[in-house]
């Protein structure tokens, strides 16, 4: 079960997950990943959900897949990305998962945001007083959350080329407060662990750090791959749009880097059968 980052995502991720796919078909396991609300005609908007709210959805997904003849249910497991992070915890809790995969989560929501926006800013070249204004004014931001402001003081706040949309600003409302620690103790089986050393979207320190601490040794295995990004893409073709947009042309099934893929198939054959 595919369990999508943030973004307006439909089901292939714009084909980005068919190498992933293949290489999951190829060790025996099928794939299920389901457009977000709002995307290719499925019903509702993915703005409107909370993070409980997809956890409730891939528990509807699992269950429509445990119905499905030629799957096993003892060996459902998730793969998810970045703001999945927040939800496959908490499915851990409610579904007797056989494994969790889990590719540059975060773990504190608020804590997520100022280091990307920090690192971002160091990225594009902006001087550290000018980072520092803009954490600073985000900061506002955080506490008008905190308060439940309403989207109009919000604008009040922010210049309208920085503003987030209506719907983006109920959606951070409904989910900042959004932090994995207290459901990392939730997982009952192995957890594969990968994560990029140059991610500037998630501080991976943080998330290896926290990892290391709560989730039993004997279930958590870890990896990091050096000089690689937020997207498991290395940071020499993140860096460069003409190298990467000629790989995913070429050679999608080399666009993240070699290893990402080789550690998820060692992962799953190591996992213990039921």
């Amino acid at each position: 079960m595919f369990i999508h980052g943030d973004g307006p995502i439909d089901a292939s991720l714009g084909e980005g997950y068919k190498p992933l796919w293949e290489r999951l078909a190829s060790a025996g396991y099928a794939s299920l990943s389901l457009n977000k609300r709002g995307i290719n005609g499925s019903e509702g908007n993915w703005l409107d959900q909370s993070i409980d709210d997809r956890v409730e959805e891939a528990r509807q997904a699992i269950a429509w897949a445990k119905a499905q003849p030629m799957i096993d249910e003892t060996e459902i497991g998730t793969w998810g990305a970045s703001q999945a992070g927040w939800v496959i915890p908490k499915l851990a809790g409610k579904e007797p998962l056989a494994f969790s995969i889990l590719v540059a989560p975060a773990i504190n929501w608020l804590n997520q945001g100022e280091y990307n926006t920090r690192m971002q800013m160091q990225h594009d070249g902006y001087a550290e007083a000018d980072i520092e204004q803009t954490v600073a004014k985000n900061m506002k931001v955080k506490k008008l959350l905190r308060e439940n402001a309403s989207y109009e003081k919000y604008l009040k706040l922010v210049c309208d080329k920085d503003a987030m949309s209506k719907e983006r600003w109920a959606f951070v409302s409904k989910n900042f407060l959004s932090d994995a620690t207290d459901d990392l103790p939730l997982f009952r089986s192995p957890v594969l662990l990968l994560l990029g050393d140059k991610d500037i979207n998630v501080d991976s320190k943080e998330t290896e750090q926290v990892y290391r601490r709560i989730v039993p040794p004997g279930l958590l295995t870890v990896t990091v791959f050096p000089d690689t990004e937020h997207r498991m893409i290395s940071t020499k073709t993140a860096d460069s749009e003409f190298r990467a947009l000629m790989i995913s042309i070429f050679a999608p099934r080399q666009i993240t880097v070699p290893e990402y893929l080789d550690e998820i198939e060692k992962f799953l054959k190591v996992i213990p059968q039921p």
